[in-house]
């Protein structure tokens, strides 16, 4: 009677299995022991920061122990239950078996995603900044629907967002917003939105009805940790302050509170409007800004090493990486990895899984070539 669900069950348990052994979760929880022998010693807080790190370190191995150890026990009484509608054949369960199959294998799937995270920031909280280009209003609309896909996202796997900036444009959508994202390999899950978006589609804002192209970019760096140190110069930063705004009109600020910072060798600009307080404010932007500057710096060493390889001479960034066709077709198409999808009002409303898989697999496979 429920021979596919309990085929579907056995499936996920094998699969699970196998990415127990790649994760080399028993060498984790050897560290895990380990580190909790060392916090229970003598004197281990004698050394407040390196008994913070240890502290990081210990939450981390966790994090990645404890999601498949979840799964496997749900997939355990997955098993149970359906043995248990089989001997009673009761068919009134089917419903809520279907939907606890479906519940593992959609956490199966993301477990495996978080198997192909390679970055040694990938565990960090995520800072993105979303900014229109060229195209005015149409521009400004576009860069909107990219925040709300990225929120949206967030949403779905359980980060929590905080949004440090937000412009809005002048008819519509917005000029920039940023925000943080915190949760478990935030800035691994979201990177590979890290680009230039295109889209194509009937503007609603031309009366002729005309099809439009627009462009967005979006940038996604890791917060930094604390044991990463980056001087910036005071004299190399610019301070502005001006009103806080917000997506509308809500909680905003009527001081002049927000703060937004200027790095004059670079170029960078940064802003906050999180706090009340613009002190807070300042502190909020200078870790943006640190991060930006860190940011740069693996990219450098990043290109630098390509042109060596490949013998290049020059490295461009922040080329296109994916097209949002609306018309006269619909279709979502990642320029890097070749993924493409008809699914667009999904993947529009956060459902970005299948495109951050595609890239994890794409990196992984371009960096093992190099």
């Amino acid at each position: 009677m429920y021979e596919e669900q309990s085929t579907q069950i056995d499936g996920c348990a094998k699969r699970l299995e196998e990415l127990l052994a790649a994760l080399n979760i028993e060498d984790k929880k050897s560290a895990i022991e380990s580190y909790e022998t060392d916090m229970a010693a003598d004197g281990f807080w004698d050394d407040p920061d390196a008994g913070q790190k240890v502290m990081q370190q210990l939450k981390g191995l966790k994090t990645i122990v404890e999601a498949p150890e979840d799964l496997r026990r749900e997939i355990d009484d997955a098993q149970v239950l359906v043995e248990l509608a089989e001997g009673e054949s009761d068919e009134t369960m089917r419903e809520e078996i279907e939907l606890v199959v479906q519940d593992v294998e959609e956490r199966l799937q993301r477990l495996e995603i978080t198997s192909l995270f390679s970055d040694p920031r990938d565990g960090n909280a995520a800072i993105i900044s979303i900014h229109p280009g060229a195209g005015g209003t149409e521009s400004c609309d576009w860069a909107e629907m990219l925040f709300r896909m990225i929120n949206r996202y967030c949403e779905r796997h359980g980060f929590d967002v905080e949004l440090a900036d937000y412009q809005p444009g002048d008819e519509a959508g917005l000029k920039s917003a940023t925000i943080i994202a915190t949760g478990a390999f935030a800035y691994g899950s979201l990177r590979s939105e890290a680009g230039v978006h295109r889209l194509v589609r009937i503007s609603p804002y031309d009366a002729s009805a005309r099809r439009h192209t627009s462009f967005a970019a979006i940038e996604v760096l890791p917060q930094l940790d604390d044991d990463i140190e980056i001087e910036v110069k005071d004299e190399d930063v610019k301070m502005d302050v001006f009103r806080s705004s917000g997506p509308g009109g809500q909680k905003v600020n009527k001081t002049s509170s927000a703060v937004r910072l200027t790095h004059i060798p670079s170029g960078i600009v940064v802003a906050c409007q999180i706090e009340r307080s613009q002190h807070r404010n300042r502190e909020t932007a200078m870790n943006f800004l640190k991060s930006k500057l860190y940011d740069l710096e693996v990219q450098k060493k990043e290109a630098e090493m390509a042109a060596r390889r490949e013998g290049q001479q020059d490295v461009a960034w922040g080329s296109q990486i994916r097209s949002y066709v609306l018309h006269p077709y619909q279709m979502v198409k990642d320029h890097r990895t070749d993924h493409e999808t008809g699914s667009v009002d999904k993947i529009l409303d956060g459902d970005l899984d299948q495109f951050v898989e595609a890239y994890l697999k794409w990196n992984l496979e371009r960096r093992g070539r190099n």
